[in-house]
């Protein structure tokens, strides 16, 4: 079972465009002790350069960066849209869950990108945490 702090989700945010996305699940990192303050610029970097790649499925981006651009312990945010985004992927826009992730070294890299993929290779669950209504509700989907 892999646990998700209240203070990780955030639930219906309006941005304005991915980068707004990015930096608002990093900040989640950042405050959960997760990564540093670089790790989100470097996440946004990331983005910039190489684009939509972090789009890996229909409605779901897990933006992350190099475990040493200021990755501090293996974890990961949940950013769910108000209304989706695009990121420029042609079959998977637009955005509804930003999902980002950090992992230290490449075993915690690999973890993480383990444990998103299988909560969100879930429709079931995918289409439960779209409807929740609550943190607490977000939590128990992705705990069980």
């Amino acid at each position: 079972m892999f646990l998700l702090s209240k203070d990780s989700i955030q639930l219906d945010v309006q941005v304005n465009d991915p980068i707004e996305a990015i930096r608002i699940s990093g900040e989640l990192l950042v405050k959960g002790g997760y990564a540093k303050e670089e790790y989100i610029e470097a996440m946004v970097k990331g983005y910039k350069e190489v684009g939509s790649y972090i789009v890996i499925a229909p409605g779901i981006a897990i933006p992350h960066a190099r475990p040493e651009r200021g990755a501090l312990d293996t974890g990961f945010s949940l950013v769910r849209l108000k209304v989706p985004v695009e990121f420029g992927h042609k079959k998977n826009d637009p955005v509804k869950i930003v999902c980002a992730f950090s992992g230290v070294g490449n075993d915690g890299h690999i973890e993480m990108l383990q444990k998103i993929s299988s909560i969100f290779g879930d429709k079931t669950k995918y289409n439960q945490i779209i409807k929740a209504t609550t943190v607490e509700e977000i939590i128990r989907i992705i705990n069980y």
